[in-house]
């Protein structure tokens, strides 16, 4: 199973339910807490079951928010780009993701409701893009009334979560070097027990 969590109150309940029963609505209740929907995706040829975390993004509830930060695989970032305050708030929530998730959590910043005329839009998307370069992160302009990008930005955080895991379980075993040459494997954190014949 992998753990997706975002952030931040800008339509991302909206965005979810797009993704994970195709529908959208504009009369959603701001979210209180902590809610979920889990969706099952096909990717490169394996089935992956998507448990995604929606979080309040009101400041009273950051203290719930930043409980679920540690066992979170993915991080999806999402702001308004009508609502410049929303996307001045990303800083503060990568900060609250260095000091709370894994070091090597995926992240992903969504600029949401790019749909919006572009009389109401507030943040560029090339400042969207420079941020995200700025956090070495990816970043996509989505619409859940449109559904632009919806699936794109899933799709992409898990396969970059699966190819971390793939990645992690791919390395070597790490070794102890014994002094005078050698090197003594090291499974699961410990050395290999000494033999019968070593214990002189």
């Amino acid at each position: 199973m992998c753990h997706l969590f975002w952030l931040l109150g800008v339509g991302k309940s909206c965005l979810l339910l797009r993704f994970s029963d195709d529908s959208f609505t504009t009369s959603f209740i701001t979210t209180i807490g902590i809610d979920f929907k889990i969706r099952t995706i096909e990717l490169d040829g394996r089935r992956i079951k998507l448990q995604i975390w929606d979080t309040a993004g009101q400041e009273r509830f950051r203290t719930i928010t930043t409980a679920y930060y540690r066992g979170a695989m993915g991080i999806l970032l999402v702001y308004d780009v009508t609502d410049e305050s929303s996307f001045n708030n990303i800083r503060n929530w990568i900060r609250n993701i260095e000091q709370h998730a894994s070091d090597n959590v995926n992240k992903i910043l969504v600029g949401n409701k790019a749909d919006m005329d572009e009389s109401k839009r507030a943040v560029p998307t090339s400042r969207g893009q420079a941020l995200a370069d700025e956090f070495g992160i990816k970043f996509f302009e989505t619409s859940a009334k449109t559904n632009l990008n919806v699936e794109q930005v899933f799709f992409s955080i898990a396969r970059d979560i699966k190819q971390r895991l793939a990645d992690t379980d791919a390395r070597p075993e790490p070794a102890i070097r014994i002094p005078g040459g050698g090197e003594v494997p090291v499974t699961n954190g410990q050395p290999p027990a000494k033999s019968a014949c070593c214990n002189s």
